[in-house]
């Protein structure tokens, strides 16, 4: 884990993976104190924005990674 986490790109990619965990946990806490809080439509719209945020940053790692001249 220690030789992932020394590259910058092995960084980026644990940081988003604590992101996703940190929502999904927060999505989680959020339904089990307030199951009435949220609607499916904002659900849907909340985690849709969610993951097309996530979805960018991963892009952008990869972009990273080329410009480096790492292969993916």
């Amino acid at each position: 884990m220690r030789e992932r986490l020394e590259s910058d790109i092995g960084f980026y990619y644990a940081v988003g993976g604590f992101i996703i965990a940190v929502f999904v946990v927060g999505l989680a806490a959020f339904a089990a104190i307030n199951p009435d809080g949220v609607g499916t439509v904002e659900l849907v719209g909340l985690a849709g924005g969610f993951s097309l945020f996530m979805l960018v940053y991963f892009i952008a790692i990869s972009v990273q990674r080329l410009e480096d001249g790492d292969s993916i």
